[in-house]
């Protein structure tokens, strides 16, 4: 929350800051934003294709919402190692 909150280039700061807020006074347990989902459905990564699946979900979640045309021009998306770039942090794949 203070990152968003102090990053002056974040262009969404002001939306995604009330929507913390909005969902944080739907719940009890929360007395100020609600940051993470409360949800808790463990997935068990049996195999390679289970791994490669819910890597490539989380990698197209960008391009769903809009927010990208592909996975790879996410800024924050392993993707970019997986399609021969370099991202943020040293993966090993």
């Amino acid at each position: 929350m203070k990152s968003i909150y102090e990053n002056s280039q974040e262009s969404r700061k002001e939306w995604m800051l009330d929507m913390f807020r909005k969902e944080g006074k739907k719940r009890s347990n929360v007395t100020t934003n609600q940051f993470w989902q409360h949800d808790n459905r463990p997935i068990e990564l049996w195999s390679q294709d289970v791994l490669e699946q819910k890597v490539d979900y989380t990698h197209n979640n960008p391009v769903m919402a809009g927010l990208v045309l592909e996975p790879w021009h996410w800024k924050y998306s392993s993707a970019i190692d997986y399609s021969g770039g370099k991202g943020l942090i040293d993966l090993d794949l």
